[in-house]
């Protein structure tokens, strides 16, 4: 009876084992999937609020936060609490003007179920340029 119970706490190690380091690997992925799109810019001095001409060049990067792309100018808004931020979210703002604040009201739905995931709070918007 210890052996099966030595061998059901070994297996229950593993499997919380593998999990963390699936989730680990996720956030290492999303990280290299930022820092491609930032490859040759230099970040600039964060911003509360940001011009944004259309919502269509906002993109949500999972466990990292929210990116908008205007051409010359990449801004990069991580979420406060990142995990929380998934594959499938899909950001819903209630914006009070023609720019994007980190003080706007935003939420997260499934993109498959139309269900609230949660609230997303950002940190402060950081602009990348190219260099040179």
């Amino acid at each position: 009876m210890k052996k099966f119970v030595a061998l059901v706490a070994a297996s229950a190690a593993l499997a919380v084992g593998a999990t963390a380091a699936q989730a680990q690997s996720r956030v290492e992925r999303a990280e290299a999937e930022l820092a491609e799109k930032l490859e040759g810019r230099v970040a600039g001095e964060p911003q509360h609020c940001i011009p944004t001409v259309r919502n269509t060049r906002l993109d949500v990067v999972p466990y990292i936060g929210l990116v908008y792309d205007d051409g010359d100018t990449i801004w990069v808004a991580r979420a406060t609490r990142p995990n929380q931020l998934r594959d499938g979210d899909v950001p819903i703002m209630h914006r009070y003007g023609r720019r994007l604040c980190t003080t706007d009201v935003m939420r997260t739905i499934d993109r498959f179920s139309s269900q609230t995931r949660g609230v997303l709070m950002l940190e402060n918007w950081v602009p990348y340029t190219k260099a040179g």
